[in-house]
């Protein structure tokens, strides 16, 4: 595939070409220093599009698959160790640079570029299925990664071999040259996937375009810059591949949003009404038509079934509100549901509910199936809607602004709120805390999961919030549910039965205010009851999690 180069004028130094022997320079259709120039901005462009494809696996695995930190861990040490393994097989394509780098572009521009979808329709179309296909995304998010990675570590050797053809340099020279574009090129794409791909184009679309992108810059550079390094016939089938593999990518995007919708529902059922990407996470409602009964999913999760809810809200809110509770703050809890419970009680004042989603309230407002079901909670006065970060709020909070705090939020498992259920971070809820105020804690599933639920316990204690801890009610996906709820359920099991604690600056005793309404299905018999069915799951001399080691 390669031409051979006229000799090399007497004197000059060898080319630093691969294993066929000296080369000399190029010859390129521009002069050598617009040559370089223009091999570090593909240098530039790919190490950019290389950065995309790696956060937009970590992105996308995170949320099918959740736990990030375990998700970014598995990409990022498999994709490192097949760059080392791509750079080790580059070694043979030296002497064929152009050409090589011309096809592992175009390869690079498909795998990654259709990453997103393929591991989409993976977890949407197999992930409840059992046996293998139950673990489809995470064996396709290794083989992606591995393949990715091969592919960005043989870039650096060839661009090597390219650069020096465009102008010899010493080699200390050319490799410094040749990282900082790299790495100037890594800061962009990661820049850019957050800030402008994510929230603009979401990651089927932002994924197909950065392979877009890359199969666009690395045929222009070898076709361009380096097509005299080729024969005729190598030009023509790279010239066709990435035709071919631009047109796929094309016709990908064109069918993005027809192959989302559905993904969605096969991974929902065909009953999605509405699905909205805020500018925190994934919000999907199923059902509430034509007596089908609403469900909310948050990022995947199932966060929000109607049929049960009332019980999970009225176990989490009833018994703190047993005492003085005037001034309410709400962490989480933006569907409404758990201001709904609060509001039922005489004597309520405010109610803060502290979103981490804004996106999430102003639906529960406005939504008529979820705001029927939360009772209208924030067409209330005395509630309102604070956004941002909680540490931040918090510390800005001044002492005992609040008789009750409730806590609904994600299981602790789930990495991004384990910091919400650190010791320093209940240290900030003790101090807004009045001194007779109580603080309920939704710690997961403390049947299933008896070791975090406990960790919560301990961790409340170091921070100075003994708790007493109970159990309520069962989640049931079981066969009545649409087929793709059940697969959506079978990709994240719904914990069997409910945990709580509930803490105060002196152990409280679970009890429900005689004054308030009663309860649709809690019972001061079923509240004692939980307290013992807890107790006997309880793990003694348990570290507490902290930001800094979290034990979750």
């Amino acid at each position: 595939m390669i031409e051979p180069h006229a000799p090399a004028p007497p004197g000059s130094p060898p080319s630093w070409g691969g294993p066929c022997g000296p080369q000399a320079p190029a010859r390129l259709p521009v002069r050598p220093a617009v040559g370089r120039f223009l091999v570090l901005a593909g240098v530039f462009v790919c190490a950019a599009c290389g950065l995309v494809y790696e956060l937009e696996l970590v992105a996308l695995a995170s949320y099918l698959i959740g736990d990030s930190v375990t998700q970014a861990s598995v990409v990022l040490s498999v994709m490192v160790f097949a760059m080392g393994l791509g750079s080790l097989a580059a070694k043979r394509l030296r002497g064929l640079a152009a050409a090589g780098f011309g096809a592992l572009e175009a390869a690079l521009a498909l795998v990654g570029g259709s990453s997103a979808m393929l591991l989409y329709a993976v977890f949407a179309w197999t992930g409840g299925w059992g046996g293998l296909w139950a673990d489809g995304p995470r064996i396709l998010l290794v083989a992606f990664s591995l393949a990715i990675g091969v592919l960005i570590g043989a870039e650096v050797p060839l661009l090597m071999e390219l650069i020096q053809r465009v102008r010899r340099q010493d080699p200390g020279g050319a490799v410094a040259d040749l990282f900082a574009a790299d790495y100037v090129g890594a800061l962009v794409g990661g820049l850019a996937f957050p800030f402008v791909l994510l929230p603009f184009l979401g990651q089927l679309t932002g994924a197909l375009l950065t392979g877009t992108v890359n199969v666009v810059v690395g045929a222009a550079l070898v076709l361009g810059l380096f097509r005299r390094d080729l024969t005729r016939r190598a030009r023509w089938l790279l010239l066709i591949a990435n035709a071919l593999v631009l047109a796929l990518l094309a016709t990908a995007m064109v069918l993005a949003d027809d192959f989302e919708r559905a993904a969605r529902h096969a991974v929902y059922g065909q009953d999605v009404r509405v699905a909205v990407r805020t500018d925190v996470q994934e919000v999907v409602l199923t059902g509430d038509a034509d007596g089908r009964p609403l469900d909310l999913f948050l990022d995947g999760r199932l966060r929000v079934r109607a049929g049960d809810e009332r019980g999970y809200h009225e176990a989490l809110v009833h018994p703190a509100m047993s005492g003085p509770h005037a001034r309410v703050l709400i962490l989480g809890g933006g569907d409404g549901l758990a201001a709904r419970e609060v509001l039922r009680h005489p004597g309520v004042r405010r109610v803060d509910v502290l979103e981490a989603d804004p996106g999430l309230a102003r639906l529960a407002r406005h939504d008529p199936g979820l705001a029927t079901l939360n009772e209208h909670a924030y067409g209330d006065a005395r509630v309102r809607v604070l956004s941002g970060d909680a540490f931040h709020r918090l510390r800005a909070t001044p002492s005992a602004t609040y008789d009750v705090v409730i806590s609904d939020l994600p299981d602790p498992g789930i990495t991004a709120s384990t910091k919400l259920y650190s010791q320093e971070f209940y240290g900030l809820l003790r101090r807004v805390l009045a001194p007779d105020g109580r603080l309920a804690v939704h710690a997961g599933p403390v049947a299933a999961q008896p070791r975090a639920f406990w960790t919560v316990d301990a961790t409340l204690r170091a921070a100075g919030l003994p708790a007493v801890g109970y159990r309520v009610g069962a989640r049931d996906t079981g066969p009545g549910s649409a087929p793709g709820l059940r697969r959506a359920a079978a990709a994240r099991p719904a914990p069997r039965g409910w945990g709580f604690l509930l803490a105060a600056r002196t152990a409280p005793a679970p009890r429900l205010d005689p004054a308030a309404p009663r309860p649709h299905s809690l019972t001061p018999d079923s509240l004692a009851r939980g307290v013992r069915e807890a107790a006997r799951t309880r793990m003694a001399g348990l570290p507490p999690s902290t930001l800094v080691h979290p034990r979750f």
